[in-house]
């Protein structure tokens, strides 16, 4: 590794508090390109760079290192480690929507589970957990009991550290509730695997597509877009999905559009039957 990058990975580590995921990501994505080009980053020309790139079929993939040099490179001439340096720009992407679950198709799913096992009762309160509260996965398994307030919970590592509350839907802790008196494990943190471990990242991700045959982070679209079709403001639901910037959030304008105008279709006498 180049002591630029070095340089980097603690600035975003130690200044930046990012979180230790965002960090490892960053740090692959930049030691790939050393590694593939046996040269240090900032000798290598912009020309150099996208030919390197232009391999990557998928245009996600290659848009998230893109930003990844311009977040590097930004750092680098800050930092006088470069004279200047000229954004790639990334490439455009079609919209569309995250998948996500209905209420009936997540409650459908839950209904058909055989709850016999304390195994089984932590399986159903996981889900519904994840549902009610639109927590990322990785905030979900450092859930500990002492983060819940009555019926919120303080979520203390979300990105940047940041800290959020949101309120937890009756259902889900009483289920959360039933799971916990049925485990043989004292605990305080809330998610635990056999051993009385905390529960890993692909334990979870077994459970949801075990059940619903989706990532755990379906569920947080999931929970996202019934806020939005149930009338929620915009502004509301990034605060509860810990959005820095609205930005982000905005995937979802495009159904909130598409479920306004399917309830003026179907409750206003002009409009009825034109779709």
């Amino acid at each position: 590794m180049s002591n630029e990058l070095e340089a980097f990975i603690e600035y975003i580590t130690v200044t930046k508090a990012l979180s230790s995921h965002s960090v490892a990501a960053y740090e692959s994505d930049l030691k790939s390109i050393e590694i593939l080009t046996a040269t240090p980053l900032i000798a290598l020309t912009g020309d150099t760079l996208l030919q390197t790139l232009s391999t990557i079929e998928n245009r996600r993939t290659m848009n998230r290192k893109l930003s990844t040099l311009n977040a590097f490179f930004s750092f680098c001439h800050k930092q006088h480690f470069i004279e200047g340096f000229a954004k790639f720009k990334l490439s455009k992407l079609p919209a569309s929507l995250p998948k996500y679950l209905t209420y009936d198709d997540i409650m459908g799913a839950l209904q058909t589970m055989t709850l016999q096992t304390w195994i089984h009762l932590r399986d159903y309160a996981l889900i519904l957990f994840l549902y009610a509260t639109g927590a990322r996965i990785s905030e979900c398994l450092h859930v500990d009991m002492r983060d819940f307030e009555n019926s919120w919970l303080c979520i203390r590592h979300g990105k940047g550290d940041k800290e959020r509350y949101v309120p937890v839907a009756k259902e889900a802790m009483e289920a959360i509730a039933a799971y916990r008196k049925a485990s043989p494990h004292e605990s305080s943190t809330l998610w635990l695997n056999s051993r009385g471990k905390q529960l890993s990242r692909i334990s979870a991700y077994h459970i949801t597509q075990k059940y619903l045959n989706v990532s755990p982070h379906v569920l947080r679209h999931s929970y996202a877009t019934a806020l939005i079709t149930g009338g929620a403001d915009l502004r509301v639901v990034q605060e509860l999905l810990g959005h820095a910037s609205l930005l982000t959030t905005q995937i979802y304008t495009h159904l909130q559009a598409e479920h306004l105008m399917q309830t003026v279709v179907q409750c206003h006498p002009l409009s009825k039957g034109t779709l």
